[in-house]
């Protein structure tokens, strides 16, 4: 089992705490982190691109000039393609760019993820993270007296004034321990987890 410090608030180092090897210890699948990550991607994706091929432009009935004796190119219609206002070739249209993992690979993932957040060294666990009053100030506090600029902070609870006192530092964001997700973790340089967390991480995905 790996074994980590717990921090409180003031950066301090109050204790330590082992993380179960079953979450946080489990060999790195990165082909599975890669296919997570563009799945997530992907999966954002609208979709919703559309550009009008030759056969929907309006106009264009009409032969623009005879077929010989002009000079010009043969043509038969001024919406081809190769006309100013034509159609395009070949043009996209309204698609569905999900990508689906089953339930194991998506836990195998994320697994994967915090183990390597805990063989780097970018892991913090924090004995409590609690405020009496929404204030940036004393979210900018917590993560300066634990030498942090970039990172996710991943919550037991959705204890607002935590949430509203964090969104408006920039490269922080909060979870809760049911929205965490591959790509979020590899986005942030440092992962701040409570111990609350922690102990609702392992007994879900162990």
């Amino acid at each position: 089992m790996a074994n980590v410090s717990v921090y409180n608030m003031e950066g301090k180092e109050v204790g330590t705490m082992e993380l179960s090897d079953a979450v946080f210890g489990v060999d790195v699948n990165e082909h599975l982190v890669h296919m997570a990550v563009v799945a997530q991607l992907a999966n954002k994706r609208q979709g919703t691109q559309k550009a009008k091929t030759r056969s929907e432009v309006s106009g264009g009935g009409r032969k623009p000039w005879r077929q010989k004796g002009t000079g010009h190119a043969r043509q038969g219609s001024t919406r081809s393609p190769q006309w100013t206002g034509g159609g395009v070739v070949f043009a996209p249209t309204p698609r569905d760019y999900t990508i689906r993992l089953n339930k194991k690979e998506k836990r195998l993932a994320l697994k994967s993820v915090l183990t390597s957040r805990v063989q780097e060294k970018k892991l913090i666990v924090l004995e409590d993270l609690k405020f009496d009053e929404i204030k940036t100030k004393k979210m900018q506090a917590v993560l300066d007296a634990l030498n942090v600029s970039k990172a996710l902070v991943v919550l037991n609870e959705n204890d607002q004034n935590v949430v509203k006192s964090a969104r408006n530092i920039e490269n922080v964001q909060t979870a809760l321990t049911n929205t965490i997700n591959v790509y979020d973790i590899l986005k942030y340089n440092t992962l701040i987890v409570t111990k609350a967390a922690v102990a609702t991480i392992e007994e879900v995905y162990a």
